[in-house]
């Protein structure tokens, strides 16, 4: 599998540091709020990353952090007159609903900030120790100047980033570009004690710490979305190679942003859309489906017309999938030689090889449905080749995370008894009556078909 690593701008072979392991650090969310679409990319992209190496054959070890100590979580607290701790744990438990509509699998591990505390102290107090930090005020800084490799990843030169930054009336860092490792406490504010001060973590060093702690000094992949490249990921790596004395990952891999009817999505544009505001117009599936309809690193657009396309994209493969379980039953034993169809999963293959090329994998599935829709129209039902065909499907949609939802129990019971009213019309010749009732079943959103297989019904694409 090649990847495109931002640290070197080029496609390169994945080659993991244990032969047949994968460690994966994955930056989460920070848990003040809903999570919006734009968090959503990274959760759903990296996710399908993970699946596809387990695919291939990988043992994958993957962690996503918590970070629940913050300025905004602490706001939001005060607002509200509560714990920070109320906040994040609250949307935490907001998250993994989320997460779990978008069927992402759990991490291997989930660490928070605040039960990470000793480590993180003991992190920062490396740092100083070798020089690399040092203590003002009750604050701890890193010294950038300090880390010859500084801007690396970002591909700036520490002279070009010190220009962009300023020092305000009263800072007490020794150069603009130092970043906080430690900051004392403000009143009211979450504290911890360390040998410097009162306080908490600044935000930059939670990720090198728990990294270190769950996936070891260097990592295989370390990813998140493009805005995090710098600071965060270029304050990641300062802090984690001057204290561990090593590469701190291997390959960095970065999503591209999203726009909401080709602007950039924010709040002060009021196009700023949470995944839970989009699930509960379009379902939770077309959302994860927009995700990877386009190559991770590409833009996406989001759009009302968008994503009524994704849920008519998602019906096809489900009517598919519905039509050939059903069909199965029925097929007879026929020779049939599976090669055949091992095209499919090559090609699926070769695309996400060429650094997760999901939307030319997915324009495989299609490719797949369309030969199975064929192949249901054959008489007799060939069952090997049915099977197989099953079989790869299942596999495919599978490894992009697709498909997951049992249509079945979404249709409501009063649409499945008028099902049962219109066999019954139509087993009594009373047509009329049975074409009433279909116009019935379809204003509820939901169309019945007549198959050799019997009747199916599904709802209706939009």
């Amino acid at each position: 599998m090649k990847i495109y690593n931002t640290m070197t701008r080029s496609e390169q072979t994945l080659e993991t540091i244990a032969p047949g392991k994968v460690s994966i650090y994955a930056c989460g969310p920070t848990v003040y709020n809903l999570i919006h679409l734009g968090n959503a990319r990274p959760i759903c992209v990296f996710d399908t990353l993970r699946r596809y190496l387990r695919y291939c054959g990988y043992d994958v070890t993957y962690v996503q952090n918590f970070t629940d100590v913050d300025d905004k979580i602490i706001r939001r607290a005060n607002e509200e007159g509560v714990e920070s701790s109320t906040i994040s744990e609250r949307y935490i438990a907001e998250y993994k609903k989320d997460a779990e509509g978008l069927n992402v699998m759990p991490a291997d591990f989930h660490p928070q900030v605040t039960q990470m505390m000793d480590k993180i102290i003991a992190f920062i107090q490396v740092l100083v120790d070798k020089g690399y930090a040092y203590e003002a005020n009750g604050d701890v800084y890193f010294r950038t100047h300090n880390f010859k490799d500084y801007g690396k990843l970002s591909h700036q030169p520490l002279e070009d980033l010190e220009a962009g930054a300023r020092i305000e009336v009263g800072d007490i860092k020794e150069h603009p570009a130092d970043f906080a490792l430690w900051k004392a406490a403000k009143p009211g504010e979450p504290h911890w004690t360390s040998p410097w001060s009162e306080g908490r973590p600044g935000w930059h060093i939670e990720c090198s710490t728990m990294a270190r702690q769950y996936l070891g000094d260097t990592i295989d992949i370390h990813c998140g979305g493009e805005d995090l490249i710098f600071p965060h990921h270029e304050n990641e790596i300062a802090q984690s190679e001057a204290a561990n004395g090593k590469e701190f990952a291997h390959y960095w891999m970065h999503n591209g942003f999203i726009t909401v009817d080709k602007v950039k999505m924010s709040k002060s544009l009021n196009n700023f859309f949470t995944v839970r505001d989009v699930a509960g117009v379009y379902g939770y599936e077309p959302i994860r489906y927009l995700m990877l309809q386009s190559h991770y690193r590409s833009p996406i657009n989001y759009s009302a017309d968008i994503m009524t396309q994704c849920v008519a994209s998602l019906e096809r493969l489900y009517n598919c999938k519905k039509a050939l379980e059903a069909a199965l039953p029925h097929a007879v034993s026929a020779l049939f030689d599976p090669a055949q169809l091992s095209g499919y999963e090559t090609r699926f293959r070769e695309y996400m090889d060429d650094d997760m090329n999901t939307a030319d994998a997915l324009s495989v599935i299609f490719e797949l449905a369309r030969d199975i829709n064929t192949t249901l129209k054959e008489s007799p039902l060939p069952k090997e080749k049915l099977e197989e065909m099953h079989r790869i499907f299942t596999a495919l949609t599978g490894v992009l995370g697709l498909l997951y939802n049992d249509k079945e129990d979404e249709i409501p019971q009063e649409v499945m008894q008028l099902v049962e009213q219109r066999k019954a019309a139509r087993k009594a010749k009373d047509f009329a009556l049975a074409d009433e009732i279909r116009a019935q079943i379809e204003e509820m959103g939901f169309e019945v078909k007549e198959t050799r297989q019997g009747t199916q019904v599904s709802r209706r694409a939009n």
